[in-house]
């Protein structure tokens, strides 16, 4: 799983020939599907054409770049008028604000989970809360607000804490006055992650919200790193989980 911003800015590298084709600009999404269709390469002001790779092309989404079997998987969007019509619609899914059929606001999104075999969209992240929307209670990704069904409303509410397994599964606890098997079961999924990210090598540094490096890219995780990360919030556990090798 990968999130968008860790695909912008990407290397483009062709495996036939072993040369960069270009950096990925942005990603076109199908509002249709919930589903990333293709990576827009970046370009001069001046280019009318724009340049994309259709998602189902793409080899593989490493850390370090984005790999293509050649530089024939590189198409132009304008000459396609499916493609031309997904481009122009401009859905950029971050900064959008998310309400319920019934118009009732639960959030605005910061970012968005990408499968990256399929380019599926998984799941919402959401400003302040530090919560995420599973994609399954998406009804409409919209330019300007993405509507949900009521379900996804109903973990939203002012105290709460998100808590992430290393398999990606979400949970949301309540954040204040606890019952004690609520309390229980906060600790038992805290202490889940320990055990899956104890050992586990880090592929990039890891920083708090404040800037404060919490583990340096490379390094074993201890003990130690972990409760360091998540003392340090939910968005940051999110991160170091998404960051170390399988």
């Amino acid at each position: 799983m990968k999130i968008s911003t860790q695909l912008k800015g990407l290397p483009i590298i062709s495996i036939s020939n072993g040369q960069q084709e270009g950096n990925v600009q942005s990603l076109i999404i199908n509002p249709e599907k919930g589903f990333v269709d293709f990576l827009a390469l970046e370009q001069e002001e001046w280019q009318e054409s724009i340049q994309a790779i259709p998602f189902k092309k793409v080899i593989g989404v490493g850390e370090y770049a984005v790999t293509i079997e050649s530089a024939n998987s590189i198409i132009d969007l304008t000459q396609i008028p499916i493609a031309s019509e997904l481009a122009s619609k401009k859905i950029n899914i971050i900064d959008t604000n998310v309400i319920t059929r019934k118009g009732e606001l639960v959030g605005n999104v910061t970012e968005y989970q990408i499968n990256e075999e399929t380019g599926e969209i998984i799941g919402l992240i959401l400003k302040g809360q530090e919560s995420v929307i599973s994609s399954e209670y998406v009804i409409t990704y919209g330019k300007d607000i993405i509507i949900v069904k009521e379900e996804a409303a109903e973990p939203i509410s002012v105290h709460e804490e998100v808590v992430l397994t290393n398999d990606q599964i979400i949970e949301k606890l309540p954040k204040e006055e606890l019952l004690a098997e609520d309390e229980a079961s906060l600790n038992g999924l805290k202490e889940k992650q320990r055990e899956l990210l104890l050992n586990k090598q880090v592929t990039k540094d890891i920083y708090s919200n404040d800037g404060e490096l919490i583990v340096a890219g490379g390094s074993v995780l201890t003990l130690e790193d972990i409760e360091k990360a998540q003392n340090a919030g939910p968005s940051v556990v999110i991160d170091l989980s998404m960051s170390v090798n399988a």
